[in-house]
């Protein structure tokens, strides 16, 4: 995907950057689900972008409800030195299996069992459960990052995407860790079965927003616009959301923004061309991450 520098059109105002507004003018595509993408909308609409929602990926419940639980138990009665918490979403798993117990997120995991976790968001939606967490990645927020800051050894649960990557699981034990591995969530695309889909609230302390207040497009409407060069940039927040828009084919004046080295991984191979990676997986990182790409130095 070339990345020829953005032009300004008869129908697009100048630059925004007087008027502190970076991203005046430009139109943004996101690829996630409404309840996942207030804040990151909010964001972008601050920065003066006019923001349209490709919703790529969603989330089911494990089909093995049964090793889940049997692990939640053993999480409840101490059987583990650490639970290591890798995405937002295993956090909605966990509400989830705390409420049918009866428990808050707090009672489901005993004040004896340290909690590290990867993302900003993460650790929020932790702490709002009444939690510690422990340990963060000290500078990139990935696995890669974790390991790095890792301490070495001891009983660990770690429930994770049906598509999650080994890094983590087999660094935690060249580390020296007993590691128990569990699927927590699969990957799917959107929208997820109705009767599978795992129920999230907003990110970030953000309200959910349906259509209008959100203009949804459909992957042939995307495709449409990114090639006839209507979408200025598009977000890509993960390698399972890159793979699918990817099969959109963007075309050239659509520049492309990720969070992560993973997710920019995946994009190289797949031959898509990154304009910028986001130094924080946060609204905030990804908005200076969407100006840069639009406005390099």
């Amino acid at each position: 995907m070339t990345q020829p520098s953005p032009s300004s059109g008869p129908d697009k105002p100048p630059s925004g950057h007087q008027s502190g507004q970076p991203l005046a003018g430009t139109r943004v595509l996101v690829t996630r689900s409404p309840e996942r993408a207030t804040a990151l909308v909010d964001a972008l609409e601050r920065a003066g972008a006019s923001t349209v929602l490709l919703p790529l990926i969603d989330f089911e419940r494990a089909p093995d409800q049964h090793a889940l639980d049997v692990n939640c138990d053993a999480l409840a009665a101490g059987a583990f030195d650490w639970l290591v918490v890798s995405s937002a979403t295993t956090v909605h798993v966990l509400l989830e299996k705390a409420a049918d117990r009866g428990l808050g997120l707090d009672a489901l995991i005993p004040a004896g069992t340290r909690i590290a976790a990867i993302g900003p968001a993460t650790r929020r939606l932790l702490e709002s459960g009444g939690l510690t967490v422990a340990l963060v990645p000290a500078a990139e927020q990935s696995a890669a990052g974790l390991l790095d800051a890792w301490p070495g050894g001891g009983r660990i649960l770690l429930p994770q995407a049906d598509i999650a990557a080994p890094t983590l699981a087999d660094g935690l034990r060249a580390a020296g860790g007993d590691v128990t591995t569990v699927t927590a969530y699969c990957t799917v695309d959107y929208p997820a079965a109705a009767e599978r889909r795992l129920a999230v609230q907003p990110q970030d302390g953000g309200t959910a927003r349906q259509p209008p207040s959100y203009s949804l497009l459909t992957p042939e409407a995307a495709a449409a616009d990114m090639a006839a060069g209507r979408i200025d940039a598009a977000i890509a927040a993960s390698p399972s959301a890159v793979r699918r828009l990817s099969a959109l084919t963007p075309g050239p004046a659509c520049r492309l923004v990720v969070i992560g080295r993973s997710t920019a991984d995946q994009a190289a191979a797949l031959g898509l061309d990154v304009a910028a990676v986001a130094d924080q997986p946060t609204p905030e990182g990804l908005v200076a991450a969407v100006a840069k790409a639009l406005n390099p130095p």
